[in-house]
Order: C-alpha cells, then sequence, then structure tokens
C-alpha cells in the first residue's frame, strides 16, 4: 500500500492531550527530523522483566546531527543504545538489546532495579511509523503492531485504530498481518505497550494512549477541586451542568464548561469511551440518575458518584425502577473515591483522583508497604 505524507500535527490543541511529557518531547523531535530530512533512529523499550525505570513504548530518539531526546532507563544504558542507534543510522539492521541487572553489576547496567530491560533500536522512517506519530500528535489513540525477530528486525507492520481500518505495510505476510491485527485490536485500550510472544515471531504493540478524559457531572465546589486535581495531572477534564449560575469557565479554567442537562451535555462533550472516567457530583437526583443512567450505558472505564451510604441504598433503588440491572449496578464506585481520611475539598479530590487512577491501572489502591506483589506490572505476555 502506498501512504500520503502525514502531517505531524503538535500544536497547542495537541499538546493539551498528550499526558506526557516525555511524549511531547519525542513527537516535536520527529517532526523536526521528517521536516528536515535528517536520518533518525528511534530506540523503543519493548519488554519489562522485573523492575525497570520506565515501562514499555518508552522511547529514545537519535539523529545523525548528534541530538537526542527521551531515555530507555535512569543510568548507562543510554550509551550502549546511542553506539547502537549510530549504526543502524550508518546503515546496519535493526537490533534488539537486552540488559540484564542479574548478569552484571546493576548500577554498571543502569538498572540499579534489578531488572530486565529489552530495547528495540531500529531507524525511523516506516510510513506507518509516520502515521503513528500523525496519529499521536493528533492526541488519537492507536496501536502500531511490529512483527519483530530474535535479532530485532521488522518484517511488517499493522497501524490500527478504533475507527479506522486497519493499515498495514506492504512487507507483512498474510497470516502475520491477521496475528497483528488481532493483537492490536486486543490490547487497543490497554494502558501500556506490550510484548507478545507467539512462537518463531514477536509481536510489539506500541500505543499511543491519549490523556484519560474525565467528565464531571455537577458544578459544585468539590468538583472545582477535582478539575483543579486533574488538570494538573494532565487530564482533559469537561463540567456539565444545567445550572449557568455555577457552570462557568472563570470557576473552571482549563476545563471545558458544558452548560446543559446530562443527555445534551453528553452529546456536546462526545462518546464515552473506556478511556472516559465518569464523576457524578451534583447531589441531585434529578440531574444524578440520568448522568447515572448514561454512564451505565457507556463504555465508561470508570463510573463514581457522591453521596453516602444511604444515599446510595435509595439511588439503586431509584435506578432499578429506570431499569438498571444489578450487573451495571455493580459498576458504580459509590461513595466515591479512596478512603483516606479525607475532610476538605481538596482531598476528597485527592481520593476520587486516586481511586480513578487505581481503577484505571487495574489495582486495588491499597498502601505498596502492605503489598507483595510487584509495584509496577509485568509488561510481556506470551500468546
Amino acid at each position: 500500500m502506498r501512504y500520503d505524507r502525514p502531517e505531524l500535527t503538535t500544536g497547542p490543541i495537541a499538546t493539551q492531550l498528550l499526558e506526557s511529557h516525555h511524549v511531547k518531547r519525542i513527537l516535536r523531535e520527529i517532526e523536526r527530523c521528517h521536516e528536515s530530512s535528517i536520518d533518525l533512529a528511534i530506540a523503543t523499550v519493548v519488554a519489562v522483566r522485573g523492575s525497570a525505570p520506565h515501562p514499555p513504548g518508552t522511547k529514545l530518539t537519535i539523529a545523525a546531527d548528534g541530538a537526542t531526546v527521551g531515555a530507555v532507563s535512569g543510568g548507562c544504558v543510554e550509551a550502549e543504545v546511542i553506539d547502537a542507534a549510530e549504526r543502524v543510522i550508518g546503515g546496519g539492521p535493526a537490533q534488539l538489546l537486552t540488559f540484564d541487572a542479574r548478569d552484571a553489576d546493576p548500577i554498571a547496567q543502569g538498572l540499579p532495579c534489578g531488572g530486565e530491560l529489552e530495547v528495540h533500536v531500529e531507524r525511523f522512517a516506516d510510513q506507518l511509523q509516520l502515521r503513528f506519530a500523525a496519529l499521536a500528535g493528533r492526541g488519537e489513540r492507536t496501536a502500531l503492531v511490529s512483527v519483530v525477530d530474535k535479532l530485532g528486525g521488522v518484517s511488517g507492520r499493522v497501524l490500527v485504530s478504533p475507527d479506522r481500518e486497519p493499515l498495514f505495510s506492504d512487507t507483512i505476510r498474510p497470516a502475520a498481518r491477521q496475528r497483528a491485527v488481532a493483537a492490536g485490536e486486543q490490547h487497543l485500550w490497554d494502558d501500556h505497550s506490550i510484548l507478545i510472544e507467539t512462537g518463531p515471531e514477536r509481536l510489539f504493540v506500541d500505543l499511543n494512549t491519549p490523556a484519560t478524559r474525565l467528565l464531571v457531572f455537577g458544578a459544585t465546589d468539590l468538583a472545582q477541586a477535582l478539575c483543579a486535581t486533574a488538570i494538573g495531572l494532565g487530564w482533559q477534564v469537561s463540567v456539565c451542568d444545567p445550572r449557568s449560575r455555577f457552570a462557568t469557565s472563570e470557576r473552571f479554567p482549563g476545563a471545558e464548561v458544558i452548560v446543559a442537562w446530562p443527555d445534551a451535555a453528553v452529546l456536546r462533550a462526545g462518546a464515552i469511551d473506556r478511556s472516559t472516567a465518569v464523576a457524578v457530583l451534583t447531589h441531585d437526583a434529578k440531574i444524578d440518575d440520568l448522568a447515572l443512567e448514561l454512564a451505565l450505558a457507556s463504555d465508561a472505564a470508570y463510573i463514581g458518584v457522591l453521596g453516602s451510604r444511604r444515599t446510595q441504598q435509595e439511588r439503586v433503588i431509584r435506578l432499578a425502577e429506570r431499569g438498571i440491572g444489578s450487573e451495571q449496578m455493580g459498576r458504580l464506585s459509590a461513595p466515591i473515591g479512596l478512603d483516606i481520611g479525607a475532610t476538605s475539598a481538596e482531598e476528597t479530590a485527592l481520593s476520587i483522583a486516586s481511586e480513578i487512577v487505581a481503577v484505571l491501572h487495574r489495582r486495588a489502591g491499597g498502601r505498596l508497604t502492605d503489598g507483595a506483589g510487584r509495584i509496577h506490572s509485568s509488561a510481556s505476555a506470551t500468546g
């Protein structure tokens, strides 16, 4: 297939949607090299076993003019990665580098956490790579699935997006293409990139995950505190309330403010998808129940509602009368937030934001000191 030259958009709107400063810098560097025809290599963390400084998908770019942007570890791993990148820019093949703190001095390896790290180094010239960067610049959720051999060679790629037909490179074999599309669709809504072992080949699903979207119903004082916290986390925030006296841009700087009832507000704010968190904070049953009915019928990743346990019991009865079943009701976080002993609006906002983060990352939200498992989730899989 042939592809038009993509536009690498990293303007103010796209920048607001991207939650990682690291990603923004990488995109700007790709754009610079693309526009100036400067050869560029890109190193990507494709697998982490045990603990490591950065998760899969983290990148380091190395340009032919000597500029480097990003990081793949917290130590001297970068020196070896840059050496490999310079060989790749000079015409050498792509490489798959493994750094294992168990086989050497972990400080010398740059892996003081004691884990194992795999880094893929290749030229950044593939049209699907450029398309992936363009969609990332626009803040769109996308998966770039690369078929990688044991040495790091890439035999083909597939680009998967929620609302587009998959694109694929000419070089990919039909069977591998089918597996790559399936992997991209299966993991598109994950929260981190992943390396999948499939026997003779490995599939690296590189994800662009846009900023978490927070949809708040109720322009209350608590909503003000929650919006400030969420915006500080880089989230995209919309506040919806039919009461124009409270729903003003002055009270919610940095957020999209929609003065409308929940049904009309959702139409204006856009579809609630699996990267959307919904917080219902009005404390007015007329507004709350309608907002919850809409949220529970959606693919929202998180739905929380303010109120006491007694209020929740009364709410369950009302929602049941509206046709909401027990399975849907089980999706509700009610009362909303983690139990951190919050008393002020700001502390309550912190407890809500913390619960959203925990749910999005599929964690219970307890204290790390009381746990026994890994701090960071595993990043490789077998198939």
